[in-house]
Formats: C-alpha cells, sequence, structure tokens
C-alpha cells in the first residue's frame, strides 16, 4: 500500500474514533437527568406504597 494512501486511511479513521468519543461523552453527559428521573421515580413508588399501606391500619375497628 503507498504511504499516502496508508496515511489517509489513518487519519479517517483517527477522525471515526474521535467522534465517536464525542457521541460516547454527549451521551453521558445526557444520561445524567435520566439517573435522577430514575430516582424520582422510584421514590414516587415508594410514597405511594406507603400511602396505600396507610388506609389499612386505619380501617382497624374502633373500640367503644
Amino acid at each position: 500500500m503507498h504511504p499516502e494512501t496508508h496515511l489517509t486511511l489513518h487519519r479517517t479513521r483517527a477522525a471515526e474514533l474521535s467522534a465517536e468519543a464525542d457521541a460516547h461523552r454527549l451521551a453521558v453527559a445526557a444520561r445524567q437527568p435520566r439517573d435522577l428521573r430514575v430516582r424520582v421515580g422510584w421514590t414516587l413508588v415508594e410514597v405511594g406504597l406507603r400511602l396505600a399501606a396507610a388506609p389499612l391500619a386505619a380501617t382497624s375497628p374502633a373500640r367503644p
């Protein structure tokens, strides 16, 4: 293979890898709000389960 061709292929591959790394960095940065959304979601599930369980204790028959 001619050295110029090899160098051109190397530069093209390096540019592709750089673009892929940039895309990965952007994906990681965009994922952070999703992590917050997951934590808030599970917190809401926990609160909902506590609210659903609370009436069971309150519905026990009252003694006169």
